[in-house]
């Protein structure tokens, strides 16, 4: 047939009928300047929103609400000291010892100032400079205690002296004090809102804890901070660096573009959409009450990506039908109706498996999710309907339209096909396909051995969004290497009448709890109100080791009790908290603890005496980590079962399904063995990257399988109709593979390693997804899809009638 004639009951190029197509169609290319100028406003506005856009993070949202282990930390937060969100200040002395005059000073003026700041919980606040500080020891006259800073302290020798004996009796070396006098901690512990009632802002908080660093450093000390706070400013502060990595990625995908097309109009306009997509995701943040998190911050360029991905379809299908003499009006009418369905079905698939991700019981993710999803309804706006509508009044150049045809006009003329097209179409054929199935089968079953490693949680000490090497990690690090008590601490509940919570019985079941855990691997050392009555048991006996025994004298519990600090339990003695400091949070150390502490509650608790899990960083990682491990199941089952079944809806075949699952299925088993090697944990920060993922991948085989399907059912053979994809859509697929892979992979140089890692995982499942569409859709096509099995495509997908057979290249 005469490519420029049109097919029986269809009017010639540059004759369409504007009554012709769908109510759809008709509605947008019949008033396509109300179209424009409707999305010019929403832009505008969108653009006006920006200005309110936040990048914060809430250690609220980072946490599952939800969760036994969590609901147990809120209902006891009131009574559970610092066991919540907050900053530990190390100030060093490289030039000696705390036992310095200037230093005190130094210490007690910072103090003052961390007091001040807005968020600051000044009540729970400890430093050696707090009255809660306290010492208490035996002398002839009985038992004496008081704050460890002495009454009356004026520098002196003598105060000094003063201070370092109570100190000695105070229990806070290794807490407070470093191991070798140093340094000390100032303990700042964080509210949820200012007292404003505003929600503190990290940023901000961060950026003065850096300028009081500073200030003191300049001093000749050492400073050195963790918390989550900080690490949340780091991350945002990191993230910035990120967008430099946007706009790398933003001017590689056009340079590659337009070196494909040789078309600016038609290059800038794919942009352009994808970035209109990007604003308005963006700018509806704020308009819904919203903020970005350093976690989210991969949204918008997911947005891009998939928009970049639809948008070259789009681009091509019009420079296509340009090329064979269509106006281009027609052209982006032909187009839209050709791949409207399958761009619809794709970017359906692709927010209902984002949307897969609100199983979790974290605000932080959910959030994600109603983001990513805002990004991918948006895109059927711009990048399904205003980008046909921009190309049909700036067209597309000439020369680049009948560049496009190459491969279809040498194919008319008989010509040799390129080379990576006759590699492509070897995997229809029998041999190849066998081989190319057998070797994604055993490259499934590596990668499932390989991934049965994968751990939930952190896998490195300090930090692993950051760098070990960043200043933050080298913080912890030297908290962890000069003071016993680590900061990765778990909180276990004991919770009693009020009253009884001195009780022999329930003591004793502490105190083996308690010796328990110190000899399991990756506890350091332990507090509780047990160990205070054996230390203070042998103090009273004048430091006999004899009596460093667990008395069974209830006067004598009592006794001590009554001089205990009140961390230890609260003031209804109605809830004892035990203190397990542990050596890092890595996913086994703290699974290690978790499980031991809920054999023995199993087996030891009563109707009166209830040991709960979990407070503490520890206790709070311990508890994300399970409702990870739980969701991950979920999650991939999930995204999985609703993308089968939007995919059946689409291609109405189960085998089409089968084609278009498997590939994706490999790419996500093989991206959890690259996790483990690695060393990513699945945790917060990356699980949705699997998801994400996902819903990409589709894509490719959507468009592919599109146009493959109906030339199949129109009796071509798998050789023929997968060619026709390959040069209608299967090009492109190409393109915008190794297009995002390139632009990701430029985020490995990012000072954020989860960022880093984002980068290499993402690019690691662009191109996989990729290479699956392409070699394994006609591989398992081969074996599965027949003319005479296929069942009729979707008319919203494709329809012949609305097709001219030549122009269109899916005759």
């Amino acid at each position: 047939m005469n490519p420029h004639t049109a097919s029986k009951g269809e009017l010639a190029p540059g004759d369409l009928d504007p009554r012709s197509g769908s109510i759809v169609e008709r509605s947008i290319f019949n008033n396509r300047l109300i179209v424009v100028l409707l999305c010019t406003l929403f832009t505008l506005f969108f653009a006006s929103q920006l200005r309110h856009l936040q990048l914060s993070a809430s250690f609220e949202k980072m946490i599952p609400q939800g969760h036994p282990y969590i609901q147990n930390f809120t209902a006891n937060q009131k009574d559970l000291l610092g066991l919540g969100n907050a900053v530990r200040i190390a100030v060093a002395n490289p030039k000696g010892s705390i036992y310095d005059a200037r230093y005190m000073d130094t210490l007690r003026e910072l103090s003052d100032e961390l007091f001040l700041l807005p968020g600051v919980n000044r009540m729970q606040m400890k430093s050696l400079w707090t009255p809660s500080t306290r010492w208490a020891g035996v002398t002839e006259d009985g038992l004496e205690g008081g704050p460890v800073i002495p009454e009356g302290y004026d520098g002196s020798e003598h105060s000094l002296q003063q201070l370092a004996a109570n100190l000695a009796r105070s229990g806070e070396v290794g807490h407070t004090v470093a191991t070798d006098f140093s340094s000390s901690v100032i303990f700042v512990p964080l509210l949820a809102t200012d007292a404003e009632g505003r929600v503190v802002d990290y940023a901000v908080l961060a950026e003065s804890l850096e300028t009081l660093r500073a200030k003191y450093e300049a001093r000749g000390y050492a400073v050195h901070i963790t918390g989550f706070a900080k690490l949340v400013g780091d991350l945002i502060d990191g993230v910035r660096s990120v967008l430099v990595f946007f706009a790398i990625t933003i001017l590689l995908s056009a340079a590659v573009l337009f070196w494909f097309t040789r078309c600016w109009r038609s290059t800038a306009a794919v942009v352009i959409s994808s970035l209109i997509a990007v604003v308005w995701q963006l700018g509806m943040l704020p308009t819904l009450g919203y903020a970005l998190d350093p976690y989210s911050i991969l949204v918008p360029f997911l947005v891009f990506a998939i928009g970049m991905s639809h948008g070259s379809q789009k681009m091509n299908g019009i420079l296509q039908d340009i090329g064979r003499g269509s106006s281009k009006l027609m052209a982006a009418r032909l187009t839209f109706r050709r791949l409207f369905g399958a761009g619809m079905a794709a970017l359906v698939i692709d927010a209902v498996g984002f949307g897969v991700l609100l199983v979790f019981d974290i605000q932080a993710i959910r959030e994600l999710a109603l983001a990513a999803s805002i990004g991918v309804a948006v895109l059927i706006f711009t990048n399904l309907i205003l980008l046909p509508v921009i190309l049909s009044y700036v067209g597309v150049g000439r020369a680049a339209a009948l560049r496009s045809l190459r491969d279809e006009r040498a194919d008319e003329a008989g010509e040799t096909k390129h080379i990576v097209w006759r590699l492509l179409d070897h995997f229809t054929e029998r041999k190849w396909a066998s081989l190319a199935i057998l070797g994604a089968a055993g490259l499934a079953v590596a990668g499932l051995v390989i991934s049965s490693h994968l751990q939930v949680g952190d896998l490195d000490p300090g930090a692993p969004e950051l760098r070990q090497d960043s200043r933050y990690n080298r913080d912890v690090a030297y908290l962890n290497a000069h003071y016993g008590a680590s900061s990765d601490v778990m909180a276990i509940m004991v919770k009693t009448p009020a009253g009884a919570c001195a009780a022999y019985e329930t003591l004793n079941k502490v105190d083996a709890l308690e010796w328990q855990l110190r000899q399991l691997d990756g506890v350091e050392s332990t507090n509780t109100l047990a160990l205070l009555n054996r230390r203070m048991t042998a103090a009273l006996n004048e430091g006999n080791p004899k009596w460093n025994d667990f008395v069974p004298n209830q006067a004598m519990l009592n006794a001590i009790t009554a001089g205990a600090p009140r961390g230890l339990y609260d003031d209804s003695c109605a809830l004892l908290t035990m203190y397990v400091y542990l050596t890092d949070h890595k996913a086994a150390t703290l699974s290690r603890v978790v499980s031991h502490v809920e054999q023995f509650a199993a087996a030891n608790n009563t109707q009166d005496v209830q040991f709960l899990l979990a407070a503490g960083s520890a206790g709070i990682e311990a508890a994300t980590n399970i409702v990870v491990k739980d969701a991950w199941l979920k999650m991939n089952f999930l995204v999985y079962g609703i993308v089968a079944v939007l995919a059946l809806i689409t291609f109405r075949s189960w085998r089409a399904v089968i084609v278009a699952i498997l590939p994706l299925m490999l790419t996500s088993v093989l991206a959890e063995a690259l996790m483990v090697g690695l060393g990513m944990g699945v945790k917060v920060a990356t699980l949705p990257v699997i998801a994400l993922g996902v819903g990409i991948g589709v894509d490719y085989a959507l468009y592919i399988m599109s146009v493959m399907l109906v030339q199949m059912k129109d009796g071509q053979s798998l050789s023929v109709a997968y060619y026709r994809s390959l040069i209608f859509t299967g090009k492109v697929v190409m393109l915008t593979g190794v297009t995002l892979a390139l632009g990701v992979a430029t985020w490995v140089a990012s000072p954020i390693k989860f960022q880093a890692d984002m980068g290499v995982l993402l690019a690691f499942m662009f191109l996989w997804n990729m290479l699956g569409a392409l070699v394994l859709v006609p591989s398992l096509a081969h074996f599965l899809l027949k003319p005479k099995r296929l069942i009729d495509a979707d008319a919203d997908v494709v329809s012949n009638k609305d097709m001219v057979i030549k122009d269109t290249a899916v005759a």
